[in-house]
């Protein structure tokens, strides 16, 4: 029998190593474009430009010009569920969210590394703050992000979150102090990673203190 001159498929490993590096390319094009001449001055079209690839190309791997700027950000924060997914049962609630975000930054260096500078990142945070239309965006995705981590927290305790208050009012205010710590860090002149961690555990550190009934007596 002849041997067979049929084309032999492309590798599936390959052919998603590619389709990852094309992703990774466009949200570092994305960012880069986006901190150096704002969010409303880019455009798609320029995004793909950058990357030597079709507007069509964009959109199949993003339906919009603002996921691809918060897609690190999603990668950021899919960690911290996932950390907090992995806490022992028996830690307390809000044990739990502090040790899973400090965990969450320890490791993610290396993770946001794999797809753009983390120096980049951590400009791109700052330009999402100074943003509007992005300040907008983020508050919704929070929005969503803290439901369904008060979910999460319910079931570590055996609660029903419709029926018990805790889990989301909890969530609340962990979701304020680490937005009151980024707020501050955007604001400042070191926009390193380790700057934002040590300003997150700064502010957790300050939630038990913040919520007593009188400020006073410490004085």
């Amino acid at each position: 029998m002849a041997p067979s001159t049929a084309r032999k498929p492309v590798s599936c490993g390959l052919r998603a190593r590619k389709k990852q590096r094309t992703r990774d390319a466009l949200i570092r094009a994305a960012l880069e474009l986006c901190t150096a001449q704002g969010y409303d001055a880019t455009t798609v079209d320029e995004i793909a430009a950058a990357v030597d690839v079709s507007q069509r190309t964009f959109f199949r791997y993003f339906t919009n010009k603002e996921e691809v700027v918060f897609a690190v950000q999603e990668m950021v924060e899919a960690r911290f569920v996932d950390e907090l997914r992995r806490r022992p049962a028996a830690e307390a609630p809000l044990t739990a969210l502090r040790s899973a975000v400090v965990l969450a930054w320890d490791e993610i260096g290396a993770a946001i590394e794999s797809v753009v500078p983390v120096e980049l990142h951590m400009r791109s945070y700052q330009m999402i703050e100074s943003t509007p239309a992005l300040v907008a965006a983020h508050l919704r995705r929070s929005s969503d992000l803290e439901e369904e981590v008060a979910q999460l927290i319910a079931r570590r305790e055996g609660l029903d979150a419709g029926l018990d208050p805790r889990p989301r009012v909890l969530v609340a205010v962990f979701s304020g102090v680490m937005r009151a710590a980024g707020k501050v860090w955007g604001e400042g002149e070191d926009c390193s990673v380790d700057s934002l961690r040590t300003l997150t555990e700064s502010h957790l550190d300050h939630i038990r203190p913040a919520i007593d009934d009188d400020w006073r007596a410490g004085r």
